[in-house]
């Protein structure tokens, strides 16, 4: 999978979340990455069915549980897509201008859960040990 850009999560933010939810964290960020599933799904298929009104819900549910993580450009690109749809809604016509706001917000979306899984889960922390205890090799096997 691809690397995070620096900027795809306030970890300060992440972290404060975390630290506020205790406990809760965990299942607030399995919603996250339900949900955004789900409201990307949602979007992607308004899009392709030019359904403006289709685009508020999905976008609007995704900006929140972004903002509550920290995972900021996901919101600001969710909350593009709902404003022009509210916009277009109201004026009656498709917002063609945001397809590529929505095909950026797959993987963006792709890019951010990456990163969530590597600071939320304790195997993925796991680096090679260096440094400690004996170096295993298989150099000296079989040699007499």
């Amino acid at each position: 999978m691809s690397e995070a850009a620096p900027d795809d999560v306030d970890w300060a933010h992440f972290e404060k979340s975390r630290t506020e939810l205790g406990p809760a964290f965990i299942r607030i960020l399995s919603y996250f990455k339900e949900d955004g599933v789900k409201s990307i799904a949602q979007i992607e298929q308004a899009m392709r069915e030019e359904n403006t009104a289709a685009l508020v819900l999905p976008s609007h549910t995704l900006k929140g549980e972004a903002r509550q993580l920290g995972a900021e450009p996901i919101a600001k690109i969710a909350e593009l897509i709902e404003t022009t749809a509210r916009f277009c809604v109201e004026s009656r016509r498709f917002p063609d201008e945001l397809v590529p706001e929505v095909v950026e917000l797959r993987a963006l979306f792709n890019r951010t859960v990456e990163s969530f899984e590597k600071a939320t889960n304790p195997l993925l922390k796991r680096a090679a040990p260096t440094g400690f205890g004996r170096k295993v090799s298989n150099q000296g096997f079989g040699r007499i």
